[in-house]
């Protein structure tokens, strides 16, 4: 009796199909999967490709912006100018403005400069100075009335123009036409440059500043709208999760399949799709016109911003809550569990990864949109100080980082577009933070099963 199993061995001189020599079909077909793979990489090295250059431009444009110039002055605080009645009463020395310190900056302009020779007129040397710098020695007597009558370094910004050209964006012809400054005025600032009284330093306030007017754009600084964005995110991150959460665990695991949660579920999905602007305009009929809400307060930001994140929340959550195998839920039923108890002790846990991602996302999305903000009225410079408590970090007038940003990029002044860049910078910081965070929580509580 022969054995069927045994395959007889392939004749080399008899004409045939073998299954260890590839055909002309094969061929084709192996030859199409590596041009697949190629494409892949193709597309993958494009990508990586465009992403590094924007990178690259970002932080080259960008990293400036977290430099300043700044000139180191001896000042005279003199008395019978500030104090002349000797009293020391704050109230009495803010009736003096700025106008009435910009003549001591120029007497210690002149001081500072008299060794050196110049084409400067003594009336032009406060050009290369910012507009503010004598609102700076202002707040200085202000908050210490005692050294008024002595002499006091102070380290002072200097104007815009020539902050740019010690960053290498003005060029000496490029003053050719600019009534604010001229090549005498670089030559000057070459040799103030040497002698140490002009350096150019780490700008902590470009970090932790306020907005400025146009007329000061070296003085312009995020910080204010950093916060008006961190009370932004609170509000979110207080309505959206539970409201999300809740919503999502009541539509996978109780609402009946009926034709009212089938239009629910189709509108979520739907809202997801819907441009923000189109939350903005919401948000400013609802939240401003009609509850009468505080214009351009974090607090109405965060609410515009809960609504548009929603949708993002709740589609993440129950594709987290769908993800937990169905075994789950029937070995804690059958030990006679409830159907509450099964999902807050047993499924909840098991999609809090996701879930956690998903939130933050929404929230990362939320930290980027500027639509939505620009409607309400969250606009530059509409806060030149930081809010004095919580109540007034919600509800008093503040604008965001992306809004803020976008106030620069419009404005003429180069100083300004420089500064957008390094906004881009922080934001981005804070968006690879948050995201950085959902990848860390989603390793950490994830369980494969």
């Amino acid at each position: 009796m022969s054995d069927a199993t045994v395959t007889p061995s392939a004749d080399p001189h008899k004409k045939g199909k073998s299954l260890l020599v590839k055909d002309a079909r094969t061929k084709k077909r192996d030859a199409a999967e590596k041009r697949f793979k190629a494409y892949g990489i193709a597309a993958i090295m494009v990508g990586v490709l465009f992403l590094v250059a924007l990178l690259w431009a970002i932080i080259q444009n960008g990293m400036p912006a977290f430099t300043q110039t700044y000139v180191t002055l001896d000042v005279e605080l003199l008395e019978e100018r500030l104090d002349p009645n000797g009293n020391r009463d704050v109230e009495e020395l803010k009736k003096t403005s700025t106008f009435g310190y910009k003549p001591l900056i120029e007497t210690a302009l002149i001081n500072a400069t008299s060794d050196i020779e110049t084409e400067v007129d003594d009336g032009d040397l406060a050009k290369i100075l910012s507009s503010g710098a004598a609102a700076v020695i202002r707040d200085h007597v202000l908050a210490n009335p005692s050294t008024i009558g002595e002499t006091v370094a102070f380290r002072v910004l200097t104007s815009s123009r020539v902050d740019g050209y010690m960053k290498g964006r003005v060029q000496r012809e490029d003053l050719a036409r600019d009534k604010n400054l001229d090549a005498a005025h670089l030559d000057l600032i070459d040799v103030m440059v040497e002698q140490g009284s002009v350096e150019r330093v780490f700008n902590w306030s470009f970090i932790t500043g306020a907005d400025a007017s146009e007329s000061r754009p070296e003085q312009a600084g995020i910080g204010v709208s950093m916060l008006g964005s961190f009370f932004m995110m609170i509000v979110v991150l207080v309505l959206a999760l539970p409201i999300g959460v809740a919503a999502s665990i009541y539509l996978e695991e109780f609402a009946p399949q009926n034709w009212f949660t089938d239009l629910i579920e189709v509108n979520i999905s739907n809202l997801a799709a819907v441009p923000s602007i189109v939350f903005g305009i919401l948000g400013l009929a609802a939240f401003i016109q009609v509850a009468h809400l505080p214009q351009s307060a974090p607090l109405v930001g965060g609410l515009t911003l809960t609504l548009m994140t929603l949708p993002t929340i709740v589609i993440s959550t129950r594709a987290s809550l769908k993800s937990v195998p169905p075994s789950i839920r029937d070995a804690a039923l059958g030990v006679g569990a409830s159907k509450m108890q099964s999902v807050f002790h047993h499924v909840l846990p098991l999609a809090m990864p996701g879930i956690l991602t998903g939130t933050i996302i929404g929230l990362a999305q939320a930290l980027g949109e500027t639509a939505p903000l620009l409607l309400i009225g969250m606009v530059g410079y509409i806060a030149s100080n930081y809010p004095d408590g919580v109540a007034s970090g919600f509800l008093d007038p503040n604008s965001a980082m992306p809004a803020q940003i976008y106030e620069w990029a419009k404005r003429a002044d180069p100083a300004y577009y420089e500064r957008a860049w390094g906004g881009i910078i922080i934001l981005l910081v804070f968006l690879m933070t948050m995201n950085l965070i959902a990848i860390i929580l989603r390793r950490r509580f994830e369980r494969r099963w």
